[in-house]
């Protein structure tokens, strides 16, 4: 099964320990942790369900490509990184 792990950053505002769920997309990986921990989803995705635009989601060490409907795909063994995007200048 895929695995989804929020970096540390994100742990600081709400607790996302890693953990191993179903799902053949993203969104599907995603859902499966958000069901028992709603407090992150508030947090990773906004209020149409897509990413916000302060997170990224990496699979497998690829960027996801569907930002909205989180349609990429994963393996059974995709290690998904959710984070906070950085900016700078």
């Amino acid at each position: 099964m895929p695995q989804v792990h929020f970096t540390a950053n994100i742990q600081r505002h709400v607790s996302c320990p890693p953990g191993e769920v179903a799902g053949a997309t993203v969104r599907e990986a995603l859902e499966a942790v958000f069901v028992g921990n709603p407090r992150a989803r508030g947090y990773v995705l906004d209020d149409q369900g897509a990413l916000r635009k302060h997170m990224v989601v990496f699979v497998d060490g690829q960027q996801i490509r569907d930002r909205v409907g989180l349609s990429d795909a994963v393996s059974p063994s995709a290690r998904i990184h959710v984070m906070q995007a950085l900016s700078g200048g």
